[in-house]
């Protein structure tokens, strides 16, 4: 009895021991298990992590536009105009680099305009003098210098009209100088509403076009020079302003004749042609000068 006894305790102990060695293998086989997935999940986590990661950077760094210099034909911030509507050439500057001062014969008069392409009174004054301003730069009496700049750019709905309306003109001068009265004149003359949507791109492209312009399709759209116009809006509106009686501008239009502000009537041709003629005489400095504005340009604006 004994001996049987001693041999079934002897066989319930090693079938106790052989479950708890499957039960011990089990285990280590489970925590395997369980470490490999948390390592895989943890890699998978980590996989997802830096593909965010990498996708953020992307879309912040193609959202980063990097700075251009300025357009061609606009190193002062502004394009000059004379004679035959022709546009004085000028390299690009590289980015960030200063503006360069025009340099004009002091017997000629410089008108300078600072516009923005919303604003209804820079479009007054435009259609009103502008005929006049033709007439004496083929006399080679005046050149006129645009600045364009944009400080109405949240006053059309979302769409940036000013700002995009400003690179557009920009797009021009930087590839057909010769096209940006014409371009500047249909701006104006095709002006929308002040708080409006403004002109479409493909708008400002096909005015460009009628101006006779090449083509500036992907200047526009990709809206080349708008760090640009922003730079030179804030040279403007934070001064100085070279050669000029004023600091900088705080309102457009901003119109300097020599160097000197009109602030008369915008849409009154008479007081304006009145002004330029006054400030000429006080500021001709050559004994042999060019042909002047005269009150017979006047008479002959009127005919």
């Amino acid at each position: 009895m004994t001996g049987n006894g001693s041999t079934g305790e002897t066989n319930g102990s090693s079938k106790r021991h052989q479950v708890r060695q499957k039960a011990q293998a089990l285990r280590q086989k489970q925590r395997k298990k369980d470490l490999r997935n948390r390592i895989l999940l943890q890699g998978g986590i980590g996989v997802l992590v830096i593909a965010a990661i990498i996708a953020v950077v992307v879309i912040v760094v193609s959202s980063i536009k990097p700075e251009t210099g300025s357009p061609k034909n606009m190193a002062s911030d502004g394009i000059v105009i004379g004679k035959e509507l022709k546009a004085q050439t000028t390299p690009a500057l590289a980015a960030g680099a200063p503006p360069v001062a025009t340099t004009t014969d002091p017997s000629v008069v410089h008108i300078r305009l600072y516009v923005d392409y919303l604003c209804p009174w820079c479009g007054q004054f435009e259609k009103t003098n502008m005929e006049q301003i033709e007439r004496w730069l083929n006399k080679e009496s005046a050149v006129l210098e645009v600045h364009p700049i944009a400080v109405l750019t949240s006053k059309s709905q979302g769409t940036e009209y000013s700002l995009r309306a400003a690179n557009a003109a920009a797009c021009v001068a930087n590839s057909s100088p010769d096209a940006f009265f014409a371009y500047n004149e249909l701006l104006f003359s095709n002006q929308p509403e002040e708080g409006s949507a403004g002109l479409t791109d493909d708008k400002l492209i096909s005015l460009a076009k009628k101006a006779g312009a090449s083509s500036i399709t992907d200047c526009v759209t990709e809206r080349t020079y708008d760090k640009w116009v922003q730079a030179a809006t804030q040279r403007a509106v934070n001064g100085p302003i070279s050669g000029a009686a004023i600091d900088r501008v705080e309102a457009t239009p901003t119109i300097l004749v020599n160097g000197k502000q009109y602030t008369g009537a915008l849409d009154d041709v008479a007081e304006f042609k009145a002004f330029v003629i006054q400030t000429n005489s006080e500021t001709v400095a050559t004994t042999t000068p060019s042909p002047s504005p005269s009150a017979e340009d006047g008479e002959e604006s009127e005919k």
